[in-house]
């Protein structure tokens, strides 16, 4: 009989890197991979599974080995689970007795509660090794009696992580799984340090995944069931096997053959998205990189967004932060995927900017926090799009400069106040832009059931909706949207059972509104569109009625 290992996923979230649910990271495929290889037999659990269920540890208990991953780099919120804490990894040390327990995973870099700290390198105290550098490749060098060490290797990794594939079948919320595809390690912006606050120069220059690697491994996910990637493991999609400067000019042809192949190897996907993309490639290269996006528009699924590593508008903190791009650089940069990527399919856009901005950098002042209103400002009166606006406190980490040269604690005020402003006075008029009413919103997959029920689209940060009924969780609806609210929408299942809705419900109609519910409940059932109309008036939404 095999001897037994568990991967105990605590997730991921790196600057490149994604594994909170509904995704999964390359960590766990490959570490899978290695494990078979050393001819285990591997089982997977969720660090949400074993706060469900502490029975889970005596599981952990008998078996022969133990490896977690985990660790928070760029801190956020996430629905589908929540990230191990440091007092949760330490506990599972101590509690899990009998295997030899391994631990890796960015948490080797550091660890702080949320943004806004510093984040402190631990000794992980009840793990028999901290796997250092690669996981995968640490894992495979300690099974073979050396160090726990070990430095990326694609050639040793792409094979692990086609012979791991078929964990993400032990996934709680398979066949939803959104596939964290890595393409590349490192950053080129590294040649002059990298950006203050970064982890992601501490992996070096770029080093790219060959098109035949990535294509193998979607084939193997494929083959298991999965329907759903994102090529997001990278600092720049646009910059993949550009070659060598801080800025390269993208490689058009090297993406269509990177995404042509991904589409080859999963003929019938549901979901393919990228992640980040550096607004100063756009803007330098404005030439290469508009024919990179129709590259990757040809390939990919609507509904994608390209991540912008903004940070701030304020061109004295790019300067002291060695960041990559200048505020007009992200204006014209917005401009070009907006020209690239807003034209709409399956009722959504293309491809559409999303903005990151990182408070608490060294040279903040509060005319920082006034700049970067203008800037979004000046956007949205441009009449550009952007997906979305994400806000949060820089976590610093031993080894970058941010460590020590940060404005943490200065300016909580005005920082409380810039995403207030964000959120009432950007958000907002941007979901009416992306997200009409009447815009029916394909494959919502239920994550939280209730009398308010949460779901999302599989996808690159997929919108939040909210619906005003009981729905049943890992369900999928398709919905319409009926009303906006700062960071989500609401809507209703389609077709819209206008019968049998409840009143909570039928409020949310166009039209309708508190006053005219209880006429339609009074003259319900209605038999035809006309009966309905003549109560509630015309709308949109007559189309995806039900009677």
């Amino acid at each position: 009989m095999p001897a037994e290992a568990y991967i105990l996923d605590g997730y991921v979230d790196e600057p490149t890197c994604l594994g909170v649910p509904p995704y999964i990271s390359p960590y766990i495929r490959t570490v899978a991979g290695v494990l078979i290889g050393h001819e285990f037999s591997v089982r997977y659990l969720t660090i949400d599974q074993l706060r469900k269920d502490q029975h889970v540890i005596t599981v952990l208990d008998r078996a022969d080995l133990v490896v977690m991953i985990a660790g928070v780099t760029v801190p956020g919120k996430y629905l589908g689970g929540k990230p191990a804490t440091l007092t949760e990894i330490q506990q599972i040390g101590h509690m899990v007795r009998g295997p030899k327990k391994l631990i890796g995973g960015p948490i080797g870099f550091g660890y702080a509660k949320e943004g806004g700290q510093r984040a402190i390198r631990q000794v992980i105290s009840g793990f028999d090794a901290l796997l250092a550098g690669e996981p995968a490749v640490a894992i495979d060098n300690y099974l073979n009696g050396n160090e726990p060490v070990g430095m990326l290797d694609y050639s040793r990794t792409d094979t692990w992580s086609g012979i791991g594939s078929g964990i993400i079948v032990q996934h709680p919320d398979y066949p939803y799984v959104m596939c964290e595809l890595e393409t590349a390690r490192g950053c080129s912006h590294g040649a002059t340090g990298g950006c203050s606050f970064c982890t992601e120069p501490f992996y070096g220059m770029p080093k790219y995944r060959s098109i035949e690697g990535i294509a193998n491994e979607v084939a193997a996910l494929y083959a298991h069931g999965a329907r759903h990637f994102r090529v997001g493991r990278q600092p720049d999609i646009l910059a993949y096997g550009a070659g060598i400067g801080e800025y390269p000019a993208p490689r058009p042809d090297l993406l269509e053959d990177l995404f042509a192949s991904i589409r080859t190897a999963a003929p019938a996907l549901k979901t393919l998205h990228i992640d980040n993309t550096n607004p100063a490639t756009i803007a330098r290269h404005e030439h290469e990189s508009r024919e990179a996006l129709r590259a990757i528009i040809r390939y990919h699924t609507p509904g994608d967004v390209a991540a912008f590593g903004m940070e701030t508008a304020d061109p004295d903190v790019v300067a002291a932060n060695n960041l990559k791009a200048q505020p007009e650089e992200v204006f014209r940069a917005i401009a070009i995927v907006n020209e690239e990527g807003g034209k709409r399919r399956d009722n959504v856009p293309e491809l559409l900017p999303g903005l990151n901005f990182v408070c608490g950098l060294a040279g903040e002042t509060e005319m920082t926090y006034a700049l970067n209103e203008q800037f979004l400002n000046r956007v949205l009166k441009a009449g550009l799009t952007v997906r979305r606006v994400n806000i949060r406190q820089v976590m610093p980490f031993e080894g970058t400069p941010a460590y020590m040269n940060n404005t943490l604690g200065k300016h909580e005020r005005r920082f409380r106040q810039f995403k207030e402003y964000v959120r009432s006075t950007i958000d907002l008029p941007m979901l009416r832009r992306v997200y009409p009413i009447g815009t029916v919103l394909h494959d919502v997959h239920i994550e939280v059931s209730g009398n308010l029920s949460f779901g999302r689209q599989m996808g690159s940060y997929p919108i939040l909706v909210g619906i005003p009924l009981k729905l049943e969780k890992r369900s999928t609806i398709e919905a319409v949207v009926v009303d906006w609210g700062m960071r989500s929408v609401t809507a209703l299942p389609v077709p819209v059972e206008i019968n049998t809705l409840s009143a909570t419900a039928i409020k949310w109609l166009p039209g309708i509104g508190k006053h005219k519910v209880a006429a339609v409940i009074a003259k319900r059932p209605f038999k035809t569109l006309k009966d309905y109309q003549n109560i509630a008036g015309n709308s949109m939404l007559d189309p995806l009625l039900k009677f």
